[in-house]
Parts: structure tokens; C-alpha cells; sequence
């Protein structure tokens, strides 16, 4: 643990990852054309949403740096994930509306190898090592990557987002059994829900899942709205959303279906 990495380990073959919660923007703040949109995108307090996991034995790894100074979600090579498609880079320039982060100077190729040494190789060690010591212990391990974004981002997908979108990358990175699991239970709640749509899993759930070799990853993406009042268009008056444990009720009950689900499939592939 460090002042920018929180680990709860847990015994149960599952780990939540959360690679966007954090709002730090460590040595980087003055470069940033405003501190308010270097924290927008924040994947805003998925972690509290799932304390619950804790209870269940699952391990869970958080940063505590701002995916605007680095995105440990992100293909370290600069590959896009989603060729084509609007996204944002390992070192991110711009927000998810296309906005510029930065006043003056972009990072260069020197002061993103820099960010990769301080935050993501340690992110992803922490995870790797998690990894290693649960497979140690069991024959499979599931990696659920949790994330959250808003409702309407005109620039990453038409419309709007539905409350539960899966991530498997085209069922390549977890057993299909895994993947029906947590759809029955999006189906069941009455939401709405996508597998493998716009969001397919980002480089974590890519990364590592690897289910021949008994390591399944799925990412969930939620949109923010299922667990928190949303504006229609966030300001910086208005958006320093508050998580309230009464408002997200509703969608952690169903939460706490999809984690057990994610666990028990775990131990039965023992």
C-alpha cells in the first residue's frame, strides 16, 4: 500500500480492480489547464460502491491518481484500443468531450515514461501480484474490472448509455458460462444492458484475461446515472457528484448479485 495505491486483500479466487476512481493529480496539477477537468472523468465512487466485496473475500486494488495523468487502463505501447473510434490516450490530452487538459506543453515522450515508472507498472504489479498469490490458492481466478462513466458522451457513443454494459472482448477474455452469469442478472434486474458493445473491456481486462490458463477478467462500465443524481450537462458548479449509500440501494443490490456470481463461478471451476 502507498498513499496513491489502496490494496484489501481477501482469500476468495476474485479481485476488483479500480483503475479510474482516483482524483490525484500529484506533481502534474500546474500543467493542467484546470484541475476541475483533470478530475471530471473520474470513474466517481465505484470503489465505495463495491465495499460490499470486501465482505465476500474478494481482494480489491485502487489507484489514487487521476486517469487524466495517466490511464492504467490504457495499451502502454499507445495502441488504440477501440481503432476507429473517439478514446483517449495512455497519457491523456483531452477530456471524454474533446476538451484540451492542458494549458500550454503536452506531455512528451520522456515525462509519459516517467508517469509509466511512478503509476502504471506499480498499478499493474500490484495486480499481477494479486494475480499470482489467488492462483496459488486456486484453479481460477476472476479479475472484474470496475468502472463507471456518464450517461451521454456524444463524443464516445450515440445516445445514451445503458446502466450495465459488459465487457468481454468478444468473449475472449472469460468463460462463457462467466459472461451468461452476469448477464442473467442485468437481464433479471429490469435494466437495460449490453455485452460487448461500445465498451469491449479496456487493456486490464485484455491484458489478463487468459481463461485456458485459469484467469477470467470481465469489465462492467455503469452508467453514473444508476447510482447517483446526474446533470444533464456537468459544470464545474454542479459536478462534484456525492455518493449516497440510500440513492445507490437499488443498483449495488444488484451489484452484489453480480459479485457473488463472479465469486461462486470462481470456485466452482476448482
Amino acid at each position: 500500500m502507498s498513499d496513491w495505491l489502496t490494496i484489501t486483500e481477501g482469500d476468495a479466487p476474485l479481485i476488483l480492480a479500480f483503475p479510474h476512481v482516483g482524483t490525484g493529480l500529484a506533481d502534474v496539477e500546474a500543467g493542467f489547464r484546470s484541475p476541475w477537468l483533470a478530475r471530471r472523468d473520474a470513474d466517481w465512487w465505484v470503489n465505495d460502491l463495491y465495499a460490499f466485496a470486501a465482505d465476500l473475500g474478494a481482494t480489491l486494488v485502487a489507484t489514487g491518481i487521476s486517469r487524466s495523468v495517466i490511464d492504467v487502463n490504457r495499451d502502454p505501447s499507445g495502441a488504440s484500443l477501440y481503432p476507429g473510434q473517439a478514446t483517449t490516450e495512455l497519457c491523456p490530452t483531452t477530456t471524454f468531450d474533446g476538451e484540451p487538459l492542458y494549458a500550454d506543453a503536452l506531455p512528451d515522450e520522456a515525462e509519459i515514461a516517467r508517469r509509466r515508472t511512478l503509476w502504471f507498472d506499480p498499478y499493474h504489479a500490484a495486480l499481477q501480484w494479486q494475480i499470482d498469490r489467488l492462483r496459488a490458492a486456486h484453479p481460477s481466478v476472476v479479475l472484474y474490472d470496475a468502472h463507471s462513466i456518464r450517461s451521454h458522451v456524444p463524443r464516445l457513443f450515440e445516445g445514451e448509455l445503458p446502466p450495465f454494459n459488459i465487457g468481454t472482448n468478444g468473449g475472449t477474455t472469460c468463460n462463457l458460462a462467466l459472461a451468461a452469469a452476469v448477464e442473467a442478472i442485468c437481464m433479471a434486474s429490469g435494466e437495460s444492458h449490453v455485452l460487448d458493445g461500445r465498451f469491449r473491456g479496456g487493456w486490464t481486462t485484455r491484458h489478463y484475461g487468459h481463461p485456458e490458463n485459469g484467469v477470467h477478467a470481465i469489465q462492467m462500465e455503469l452508467a453514473i446515472r444508476g447510482y447517483m443524481d446526474e446533470p444533464e450537462a456537468p459544470t464545474e458548479a454542479n459536478w462534484l457528484p456525492t455518493f449516497d449509500p440510500a440513492r445507490a440501494a437499488h443498483l449495488t443490490a444488484i451489484l452484489s448479485q453480480i459479485i457473488e456470481a463472479a465469486r461462486a463461478f470462481a470456485l466452482q471451476e476448482a
